[in-house]
């Protein structure tokens, strides 16, 4: 017994020093959390504090002691960031960090496919991962509550089944690149005026219906291994650091096990940060946004004094292990992966990429006449009017901001299609430039001689909309109205009485007023679409593809028929917001107005082809608790063209104890149809599609009853629908 015992402790210490020299945590076969458990065990309490806030605009520090690495931050989520100087905002001015732009997330949720979305992941993960990076800040899910919301352009619409379907391929590629996808912003920033401090008062229906689905489908489904906090504040506490949206519900409810990154200036106080459930803090200066010292990353809220309070013995580490904990789990699944592919960087592959999910994107809101497609063998000149038409998007607007490889305008996409055999000419019309327009009425002189070369054109082609200035799609700021700026709609109107053969499109990421929509023949909401913007518009402009993009939210005529503005829910007083629609948001509410309707509804895109519904059938008529119901159609292409539709599947509750919306979108399919082909499209329809979030139970309840199923083109354009009963 001695002997063995003797042995014993011989291969005890063996195996210590064996670990000391080869330790666990750097053997990439190991599990994951035996390495984070023995990273931890190493480390002193100084270097773990070094770790959870930031050592410059955008990293954190890593253990040079122990092997392992800092962790590297970018925005996107449309490209891959310039890099910036150390403790800089200002460019490193580097000749190899010009990236491929993709298109803006509402352009990707207006494709209505999964597909287009892993290809967008897969594409900008590779980016990410040969710049190095192990973390990519986004995609965002916030909801489109209003319009006016700055932001917009950065998230994926306001249907959060649409939301959580897209968000969850993009996820799952950006993450097969090792790199963490930062889903953002957790939660309620839906509008960028007093974003920092503004109290979201919101009911739990609403919360748990609108505003979380896609957040925890993306930790859920997704497995995301990074979340953002928001700037706002919700229950009195900034979203940063929150005790019941991220210790209760993300961490415990939801189970997530990555980690949360704080927005940038978001952090306001240390205790509440130390147990709220932040993991790192970042920040532009000294204190959040507030200072500008340089350098000064030790006066973080997360740093010099946390580790204060411990060495004072006023805290114990705990939660600062579990912080380490989750950023070491993230250093381990990136940086430290042996899996981890070597990526690629400003590729045509790429740029191809973001141009097919752009021509997916696009969407023909009206087509009278069928003025598109462009036949070049009946045009012999083009006029171009607009701004837009040569501007670069892919500047301003805030954080999702880059330095691109090249980018096509719209101008240049048409002069190329057109192929010399069409004569193209370029006017502004108008100048967003704010010293020109008061500058001898430079507006008025460009609208004038636009509207005299309109008589002169055989098509108009006025190119528009918004354009990433402040106030007009970007970070930090919300516009003022929801009309076009810069006098666009007084020149609309102009060109259209000039030449009737005038198409518009509107290059934004926001809904637009429309006076002038009766007039117009043609319309088309074109988004930002990044490098390949102008031959991808082209395409579709004369018919190399054909449009199927659909709306990711609706098009309010007025912003009054917006329910956020409509019951003065927006912006809120200096304090607070109260979402007083509840969970009435988007076509919801558009459905309960019976004297209004939208100017385009959630879900509404045209087509150069024509699709006939079959009347929707379902294998069975009852259902209970553990049942399928497969709710079928049949969709043929009546046209002479190849196209693509988007069916769409709605539910109706028609008792309920609580109000409940019309119908909510609980399935889509986007299928491809050869003239004269036809396809059946089955949706499965579970218990999960017919609840509700009851907030005096505080859980989802599916009350026994009589359902629709709606099967539409769009939310207003329903083409089928099957009665069926819940027991």
């Amino acid at each position: 017994m001695k002997k063995k015992a003797i042995y014993a402790s011989l291969l005890l210490a063996c195996t210590v020093t064996s670990l000391a020299r080869n330790p666990i945590y750097l053997d990439p076969d190991q599990p994951i959390e035996q390495r984070v458990e023995d990273a931890l065990r190493r480390m002193t309490v100084e270097e773990k504090v070094a770790m959870i806030h930031a050592q410059s605009k955008f990293s954190s520090a890593g253990v040079p002691r122990l092997g392992i690495p800092e962790n590297w931050m970018t925005d996107g989520p449309h490209g891959i960031r310039a890099e910036v100087l150390w403790d800089e905002w200002n460019e490193a001015k580097w000749t190899n960090d010009s990236c491929i732009a993709f298109p803006a997330l509402t352009a990707l949720a207006a494709t209505w496919s999964p597909d287009m979305s892993a290809l967008y992941g897969k594409s900008i993960g590779e980016e990410a991962r040969y710049r190095n990076k192990n973390v990519l800040l986004g995609p965002g899910v916030n909801i489109y509550r209003t319009p006016l919301n700055g932001r917009n352009f950065e998230y994926m619409g306001e249907d959060p089944y649409l939301a959580s379907k897209m968000v969850v391929p993009y996820i799952r590629e950006v993450q097969k690149c090792g790199i963490a996808a930062c889903v953002k912003h957790f939660a309620l920033n839906n509008q960028e005026v007093r974003r920092e401090n503004i109290n979201v008062k919101v009911d739990d229906r609403a919360l748990h219906e609108i505003y979380l689905p896609a957040f925890k489908a993306a930790v859920q489904d997704g497995g995301a291994w990074a979340i953002m906090g928001a700037y706002n504040q919700y229950k009195g506490q900034h979203c940063c650091h929150n005790q019941y949206l991220l210790n209760e519900i993300l961490k415990r409810d939801w189970g997530f096990d990555g980690v949360v990154i704080s927005d940038w200036g978001g952090v306001h106080k240390t205790n509440e940060a130390i147990r709220n459930g932040l993991d790192m803090e970042f920040g532009s200066w000294t204190n959040g946004l507030n200072w500008s010292a340089s350098n000064a990353y030790a006066n973080y809220y997360l740093a010099s004094p946390y580790l204060k309070m411990i060495t004072e013995g006023k805290i114990d580490t705990q939660e600062l292990d579990e912080k380490v904990r989750r950023i070491l789990r993230l250093v381990f699944r990136t940086t430290m992966s042996k899996n981890r592919p070597y990526g690629s960087f400003g590729t045509m592959e790429h740029a191809l990429a973001g141009r097919k999910i752009a021509q997916e994107g696009i969407v023909l809101l009206k087509n009278r006449s069928s003025l598109l497609p462009i036949d070049i063998s009946k045009v012999k000149n083009i006029l171009v009017v607009g701004e837009n038409a040569v501007k670069k998007m892919t500047v301003g607007g805030g954080s999702s901001a880059l330095k691109t490889k090249y980018e096509i305008s719209p101008l240049t996409g048409i002069e190329t299609y057109a192929r010399q055999q069409v004569s193209v000419r370029y006017l502004s019309g108008y100048t967003s430039v704010s010293s020109m327009n008061q500058k001898e009425n430079i507006g008025e002189q460009l609208r004038e001689e636009a509207v005299s070369a309109a008589k002169e054109a055989d098509i108009v082609l006025f190119i528009g909309g918004l354009n990433k200035n402040n106030g007009q799609d970007c970070e930090g700021h919300d516009r003022t109205s929801l009309g076009l700026p810069y006098g666009q709609d007084t020149l609309i109107s102009q060109l259209t009485a000039a030449n009737p053969n005038t198409v518009v499109v509107i290059i934004s990421g926001n809904a637009v007023a429309m006076p002038w929509v009766n007039n117009v023949p043609s319309i088309v909401e074109a988004w930002y679409c990044g490098t390949e913007t102008g031959n991808a518009l082209a395409s579709v402009l004369f018919g190399e593809v054909n449009p199927s993009g659909k709306l990711p939210f609706t098009f309010p005529v007025l912003i009054d028929d917006n329910a956020a503005s409509a019951l003065g829910g927006y912006p809120g007083n200096k304090t607070d917001v109260e979402y007083k629609e509840g969970i009435f948001v988007g076509y919801r509410w558009a459905d309960r107005q019976k004297n209004t309707k939208p100017l385009f509804p959630f879900g509404h895109g045209l087509s150069y082809t024509n699709f006939q519904y079959s009347k929707a059938i379902a294998d069975k008529s009852v259902m209970h608790v553990n049942d399928t119901i497969n709710v079928t159609v049949k969709v043929k292409n009546t046209g002479k063209r190849e196209g693509q539709e988007v069916v769409q599947l709605y539910i109706r509750d028609n008792e309920s104890s609580l109000p409940r919306p019309f119908k909510e979108l609980k399935g889509f399919k986007k299928i491809s149809l050869s003239p004269g082909e036809e396809k059946t499209v089955v949706f499965p329809v579970t218990l999960d599609a017919l609840s509700f979030y009851d907030d005096q139970k505080h859980m989802w309840v599916a009350e026994p009853g009589r359902f629709e199923a709606l099967i539409g083109s769009s939310s207003m354009d329903i083409r089928g629908r099957f009665a069926f009963e819940l027991k």
